[in-house]
């Protein structure tokens, strides 16, 4: 809770300062010939602030309609309308932007770059959702995201996926958030949002590879449960993290549970596991020695994933324009390449020392060589700590959602014989009497 707060008054400051967003012109423009037309740049129509105060406050009412929908009122029909509206609002209206899960990058790169002004609108997006979590759960997943809310719909014939899958898949969110933090601290790209297989289906528009991925994504969320949510989503993967301190949870029956183990079926996430133990009493010299071998093995793991990291800052670091233009620059006067592409031209044409591209390029490959090793080592630190995870046994005597798991659906609670007694017990209470009391007669 600390370092939550910690983080929300470090990013407050942060924007503090600034009241408005400037750009600095790489090179200058070049000097063409007579008679050339420039091209018109295409902006996005610039939202007026009151549509972004909007936005916000949009996402704070559905935030907290979330939060009651599913925790109090406990309503899956509920969870389902709410969805339908933040798909059509923040998907197709807004067309995914501001977007929470994009926002991450914006907040890095403003922190690794002081040139760089992140709008309030998208620190609001990053922070208001990781709050609501810490909170009450994954209820930001239920229906507020117009990525989840999409997948959740067309999911018509949930499958099971095993559960060693499933772990190993787990670890891709973490390791496309480790990816997505270094391309936007060097400035390389916003990979998270370049790569966003639904935005271009909200906007209709696009390259035919995204429509395409888009399309696979939801075509494989008929069958397995909000496949981009669980297997990719680099915010999911903080939500996993905060959720698993989150005051209030979803939860069944946590008292008289009976062990039908319906709610598990029903879960097309995953995140109602049997709580029964497949060694009921493990020996306990065999758990000490295999706690030992992995925390052992976990520092290792890091060594060698910063190691692995370190040998990719050089294809890496070619994502960043300047790494890019140099590479092009010195290849033409080597010959190596005849065509100059139209950057170099650029480039070439604002008579800018060649000797100062090429010490601005290994100033930036030299931040790419630090910063892939500790990628490399965040990723070796995330299979270890899943290792140690899924090795270690978990106690619980009843069926309930693992909170890192649980994306707050509501469709446990529509299946679970208690929850549907005790829902009917309330409703039986809020039944008004169809005939009128009658009155004592005088005497």
């Amino acid at each position: 809770m600390r370092q939550v707060t910690r983080v929300c008054l470090y990013l407050t400051l942060l924007i503090l300062p600034f009241v408005t967003a400037f750009g600095v012109e790489r090179f200058p423009p070049p000097e063409f010939d007579p008679g050339y037309k420039m091209p018109v740049t295409t902006m996005p129509v610039t939202r007026a602030l009151w549509q972004s105060y909007l936005d916000v406050a949009v996402l704070v009412a559905a935030l907290s309609l979330a939060s009651y929908l599913v925790l109090k009122k406990r309503s899956r029909d509920g969870v389902l309308a709410l969805s339908v509206f933040s798909l059509l609002y923040f998907g197709f209206y807004q067309q995914g932007c501001v977007c929470s899960i994009g926002s991450v990058q914006d907040v890095v790169l403003a922190l690794f770059n002081s040139s760089y002004v992140v709008p309030l609108t998208t620190v609001a997006f990053f922070l208001l959702p990781l709050v609501f979590t810490l909170f009450f759960g994954r209820t930001f997943c239920s229906s507020v995201c117009p990525m989840g809310a999409m997948q959740d719909l067309v999911l018509l014939k949930p499958v099971k996926v095993q559960p060693w899958l499933e772990h190993a898949l787990g670890v891709l969110p973490f390791v496309y958030l480790g990816a997505g933090i270094l391309f936007a601290a060097t400035g390389s790209a916003f990979i998270i949002c370049e790569y966003d297989p639904f935005v271009a289906l909200y906007r209709r528009t696009g390259s035919f590879g995204m429509l395409a991925l888009g399309a696979a994504f939801l075509v494989v969320g008929i069958f397995v449960g909000r496949p981009y949510c669980r297997f990719l989503c680099p915010y999911g993967a903080l939500l996993s993290l905060v959720s698993r301190y989150a005051k209030w949870n979803v939860t069944l029956s946590p008292t008289d549970c009976i062990h039908c183990q319906i709610c598990d079926t029903a879960c097309p996430y995953g995140a109602i596991a049997d709580p029964m133990l497949k060694d009921a009493h493990p020996d306990p010299r065999k758990l000490a020695l295999r706690r030992i071998t992995l925390l052992a093995l976990l520092p290792l793991l890091v060594v060698l994933g910063g190691w692995l990291g370190g040998r990719l800052s050089v294809p890496f670091s070619r994502m960043h324009a300047t790494v890019g233009l140099a590479e092009q620059v010195a290849a033409e006067d080597a010959g190596k390449v005849k065509e100059p592409t139209d950057a170099s031209k650029a480039f070439r044409q604002t008579g800018q020392p060649v000797e100062e591209l090429y010490a601005e390029a290994l100033r930036v490959r030299g931040r790419f060589v630090v910063g892939t090793v500790l990628f490399g080592a965040f990723v070796g630190l995330v299979f270890g700590v899943t290792l140690i995870s899924i090795s270690e046994p978990h106690e619980r005597n009843v069926y309930d959602p693992d909170p890192a798991d649980c994306v707050s659906c509501g469709r446990c609670y529509v299946y679970c014989p208690k929850e549907i007694v005790r829902v009917k017990r309330i409703q039986s209470r809020n039944v008004i009497p169809l005939t009128p009391v009658q009155s004592n007669p005088k005497s």
